[in-house]
């Protein structure tokens, strides 16, 4: 993935339709003061809903599902191939080399911890200050640098390359796509760099799986990670897919069943490949919906694919710079063809109010924080945090509208009710919206992660 210069999009204001059918698209979802709106999901980069196409997947395997390996059973055989059928699936999704490893994580920050445990300790792992804390914390139980991002990616790369040549590192691991601006990092010249100075190279893929295609051999990836529920899968997996030579050699990740050839009392042998880092029963469910949902994603027209998302970002940025006292928020002047992610912030106002408001008042869902990524909201100037509006294949030009809409009552109007801060987040004074039985809602339970705090 290269820095490239492009035109600048001009959506059309007519409508910009789904690209694909998602899940709870016609969610109904109450509002203070007793009616109803169509849910407007725009957090997309934290979970994506299910594709439809997925969900049926998995209701057509479901009845099949049974432990997998060790039974000679039909439904087990099957659920064995779906399972193992999962890594090829994947494997192509990502333009894997025929040796790489695929193994099947709860998601991209288990990925992460499992490759460092496999990182050879004749080196140390170089990481920007950009990184989510997935990409950034463990490293920090290695021998590691830390380096600041330039002003410019242009900037940034002559960084890494002055930081390599020095000597002594192992890995470098870098983003993809950043979590909190939406802004590409230039993959392949980061690669070539790493390749260059003796290194080796990891992309958390968090962000940019669900929006780009990706090919590792071409990019010269060594390390790949990504997770199923922003890639429209929801049952929890990931994935880490690279070079078996570290995974071979490197501690199993999850000791038990599965994950040796033989053990004694004391002593045991284990396994290579990917059963050494899955001990235990595998989530075949969580891995077969991921599977499914890149082979949806692969299937795609690549056009309209960007197309679709350059149209909102296009309608979001431009419709947010309108506003006064709005600021998007990016890192990079030289950035182009960001995902469509977008940061940004009202002036008077906290970020988790404005949520908490556009929630209750709108039915709009975004994210408020700091986005497990405090060093990069320090470097922002945004030390407590801003809002992030994200869409994706379900997302249409009306749910934009929707959340302009509800700033602009804001910017005009100000709040219409009161809200009070509970566990560290905003809630309405008077909550009246209400919840499923299965779901009854329990004050102090929206608190604020711990992420989000100082």
């Amino acid at each position: 993935m290269t820095i490239a210069t492009i035109e600048p999009f001009h959506h059309s204001t007519s409508t910009v339709n789904q690209l694909a059918k998602v899940v709870g698209d016609d969610l109904l979802v109450p509002l203070l003061g007793g009616s109803e709106v169509r849910y407007v999901n725009l957090d997309y980069a934290a979970s994506a809903p299910a594709l439809v196409e997925v969900l049926d997947f998995v209701n057509t395997v479901i009845p099949f599902y049974a432990s997998v390996h060790r039974g000679a059973g039909y439904t087990s055989q099957v659920s064995t191939s779906l399972y193992e059928n999962a890594r090829t699936t994947v494997r192509r999704f990502v333009g894997g080399r025929s040796d790489d490893l695929v193994i099947f994580t709860r998601n991209t920050t288990d990925s992460l911890n499992l490759l460092a445990g496999c990182v050879p300790s004749t080196g140390e792992v170089l990481y920007l200050d950009v990184e989510h804390h997935a990409n950034l914390l463990p490293w920090q139980q290695l021998p590691h640098r830390s380096l600041t991002a330039g002003v410019t990616l242009a900037d940034t790369l002559e960084r890494v390359r002055a930081e390599l040549s020095t000597g002594g590192v192992s890995l470098l691991a870098v983003t993809g796509a950043s979590n909190v601006t939406g802004e590409l990092l230039p993959i392949s010249e980061l690669a070539e760099l790493a390749h260059a100075h003796g290194a080796r190279i990891v992309v958390d893929a968090a962000q940019l799986a669900p929006h780009r295609r990706i090919d590792i051999s071409r990019d010269g990836i060594d390390y790949v990670a990504f997770s199923g529920h922003k890639l429209y899968a929801p049952f929890g997996a990931g994935v880490l897919v690279g070079r078996p030579d570290w995974l071979d050699a490197g501690t199993p990740y999850l000791p038990g069943g599965g994950a040796v050839r033989r053990v004694k009392v004391d002593s045991v042998s284990w396994a290579t490949g990917p059963a050494r880092h899955e001990g235990g029963s595998p989530n075949v469910v969580g891995a077969a919906a991921l599977a499914h949902a890149v082979e949806v994603l692969a299937s795609l027209d690549e056009d309209a694919w960007l197309t679709h998302e350059q149209a909102l970002r296009s309608a979001l940025t431009s419709g947010l710079e309108t506003l006064p006292g709005v600021t998007v928020h990016q890192l990079f002047p030289d950035s182009a063809d960001p995902i469509g992610v977008v940061n940004f912030s009202v002036s008077g106002y906290d970020a988790g109010l404005v949520a908490a408001y556009l929630s209750a008042e709108h039915g709009v869902g975004l994210r408020d924080g700091k986005f497990c990524a405090h060093p990069l909201l320090k470097r922002l100037g945004l030390p407590s945090g801003s809002l992030r509006a994200s869409v994706g294949l379900g997302s249409q030009l009306a749910d934009v509208e929707r959340l302009l809409s509800g700033l602009r009552s804001l910017l005009a109007d100000g709040l219409t009710a009161d809200y009070v801060v509970d566990e560290e987040r905003w809630v309405p004074a008077a909550e009246t919206r209400t919840f499923p039985v299965w779901a009854p809602h329990t004050p102090g339970t929206a608190g604020a992660a711990p992420c989000s705090r100082d």
